[in-house]
């Protein structure tokens, strides 16, 4: 089956290193197609209500009181105990940017594939298969290196939970340039800054992917436009000046990337294609 662009044969040609192609020449052209033009990203990540991935929350960060709030299929750590098959590989964005002279520090190897796609990339070599207990390790390494967990846009069957940073990631840089637009669900909640605690130190902006908080009259203000809710700020706050609230209204999640995409072929006008491609 020919995968699709995204996730798709842009990610399976940099999952790995490569010698029978010119991995630096495909990453120029990669990077030009997706982060200098915007046609293709624009109609990927930002047409329609019902988006491709979701932000999760960080949740060690989570209060006794922020817990109620949370749902399972909301939590990177259900996807990964619910999941049959587990798998990890190399960042393709990081991996982009490696080869542009662009990449951050953070972990290569570190984005996991879930259920039916982490099945076909071990078998084709392009990813490790794993056990839930590593993975569990991996989200907990991406954490400590201030990563934001992106997935599927799903209850169930969630195939992929990247972990992300703002310089690299393509579905983060879509998010900062389009912000209006609204490119990836975020998490039931928001930070909160607490005034008296707060000195505007920076520390927090200096850990957003998202270019959502800025310090304004030695204060941190966040804008909630751009805020994923992640929760990777209070991890970086250590006056414990940030707190997570609930958001006012829940997005609604598809139950799988089947509806996911039935969703989106409606909201785009595309329904008609969707069918008679099957």
């Amino acid at each position: 089956v020919l995968p699709p662009p995204m996730a798709g044969f842009f990610e399976f040609s940099l999952m790995r290193v490569r010698e029978d192609l010119d991995q630096r020449v495909l990453s120029e052209l990669f990077h030009q197609y997706l982060t200098v033009e915007d046609d293709f990203v624009r109609d990927l990540f930002a047409a329609g209500e019902t988006k491709l991935g979701r932000a999760f929350v960080a949740e060690p960060v989570l209060s006794t009181t922020n817990v109620l709030h949370v749902l399972d299929y909301e939590r990177a750590s259900h996807v990964i105990d619910t999941a049959h098959a587990i798998a990890v590989g190399m960042c393709y964005c990081r991996h982009k940017m490696d080869h542009m002279g662009r990449a951050c520090d953070a972990p290569m190897d570190i984005c996991l594939t879930l259920n039916n796609s982490a099945a076909s990339l071990v078998h084709h070599g392009h990813a490790r298969g794993i056990d839930a207990a590593e993975a569990h390790d991996i989200l907990a390494q991406a954490r400590d290196h201030g990563l934001i967990q992106f997935g599927e846009n799903g209850k169930t069957k969630v195939n992929f939970i990247c972990n992300c940073c703002g310089c690299c990631c393509e579905a983060l840089l879509a998010h900062k340039r389009f912000t209006e637009l609204r490119c990836i669900h975020t998490s039931p909640f928001l930070p909160v800054v607490d005034a008296g605690d707060c000195t505007g130190c920076g520390a927090c902006v200096r850990a957003c992917h998202v270019d959502a908080i800025e310090v304004v009259d030695k204060l941190a203000r966040i804008d909630q436009q751009r805020c994923l809710g992640c929760g990777v700020c209070l991890r970086a706050c250590k006056l414990d000046a940030l707190s997570l609230e609930a958001r006012p209204e829940r997005v609604l999640t598809p139950v799988d990337g089947i509806e996911r995409a039935v969703w989106m072929a409606i909201e785009r006008g595309k329904l008609q294609h969707l069918i008679f491609d099957d």
